[in-house]
């Protein structure tokens, strides 16, 4: 894959050139800056850009709004972006620019980065078009449920299934995580997706709008 890397953090930015490098990835462009991402994502239009969220000069969101940028001037643009902390409104505001389906679409904690192989398959999945989320972030969404949660009708099944979509897995990928058939995990999503309300359209779409749904709320 062709990779553009943004993070302040030389160490870290080094260490993920070497390791991409090694793994037999091309990185067309390391940077430091939010404005550098956004033109290293317009000029080389890479399969997939790794994004820090903090980076100067306030060290609060620029990477984040540099990847909603990208975003915007390259419509579905893959990007991962890695966070010290779990900041639900960010993961929130970057699966808000999959509008009209795009997915590629990743947050995890920079820990992740240290699980090689886990962070590599995150990587290869948001490149692909997926949707990923990091599983602490999962698990602050259902600490944070509402009683007059919209979700609410959903089973404590469904609820797992929605969690491990949140995590960008697949059908097949979910079922051998909660040992059920493959038509099990068919029918939990097709349930999810009709108790939501979401209109007939593509599966990947509605992925994302049910996974916009459950970290909305």
């Amino acid at each position: 894959m062709r990779i553009v890397i943004a993070d302040d953090a030389v160490l870290l930015r080094e260490g993920l050139v070497r390791l991409l490098t090694e793994r037999g990835h091309e990185v067309v462009a390391a940077v430091a800056d939010g404005d550098a991402l956004v033109a290293a994502v317009v000029a080389h239009r890479p399969d997939v850009s790794i994004v820090d969220v903090r980076m100067p000069p306030s060290h609060t969101d620029e990477g984040l709004r540099a990847a909603v940028e990208a975003r915007r001037l390259v419509p579905r643009t893959p990007i991962l972006v890695l966070s010290q902390y779990v900041e639900v409104s960010y993961a929130d505001d970057l699966l808000a620019t999959t509008g009209g389906g795009g997915g590629g679409i990743g947050y995890l904690l920079k820990d992740r980065v240290a699980a090689i192989d886990e962070f590599l398959d995150a990587l290869d999945r948001v490149a692909a078009g997926g949707t990923v989320l990091d599983p602490e972030v999962v698990g602050q969404l259902f600490a944070r449920r509402r009683r007059d949660d919209p979700l609410r009708e959903l089973t404590p099944r469904e609820r797992e299934v929605l969690a491990l979509m949140a995590e960008g897995r697949s059908n097949t990928a979910i079922a051998k995580t909660l040992v059920v058939t493959d038509g099990a995990v068919e029918k939990h999503v097709r349930n999810i997706f009709t108790k939501l309300q979401l209109p007939p359209d593509t599966e990947q779409h509605r992925r994302v709008l049910a996974v916009l749904a459950y970290l909305r709320n």
